[in-house]
């Protein structure tokens, strides 16, 4: 919960300040800091990036009559649906943020130093 709440500020006030792409980076470093399961990890990225996108989008939907959105929606074979697009990119944002995520936790794991493994006492070993 912690790691998405995380990834969901820090992409919504990246954004504010930076291009789109950033949110990729940012789940990927909060998660090398914060993350211990991978699964875990890609579902707070998805969800905290996919969220940090749906939100604007949403609001922009509301105060805006949706005038530019269902001119790009029908662009895309989207049938006009401005809500539609809101939820497509904030999907493909949250793969991004997810897989993003999944990396940083990966490669914390790939730095991570193994814990000793127990000696293994063979019978035929031990009756020399």
């Amino acid at each position: 919960m912690m790691l998405f709440l995380l990834i969901f500020l820090g992409a919504l006030v990246a954004q504010l300040l930076l291009p789109w792409w950033v949110v990729g980076p940012v789940a990927f470093v909060l998660s090398f800091w914060r993350g211990q399961r991978g699964g875990r990890a890609f579902l707070a990225g998805f969800s905290g990036v996919g969220l940090s996108w749906l939100l604007p989008a949403a609001w922009w939907q509301v105060h805006t009559g949706s005038i530019l959105s269902q001119r790009i929606a029908t662009l895309l074979p989207l049938g006009g649906n401005g809500w539609l697009l809101a939820l497509v990119a904030a999907v493909l944002a949250g793969l991004l943020g997810g897989l993003a995520a999944l990396a940083g936790v990966w490669l914390r794991q790939a730095f991570r130093p193994r814990p000793p493994q127990p000696a293994t006492t063979d019978a035929s070993m031990t009756a020399r």
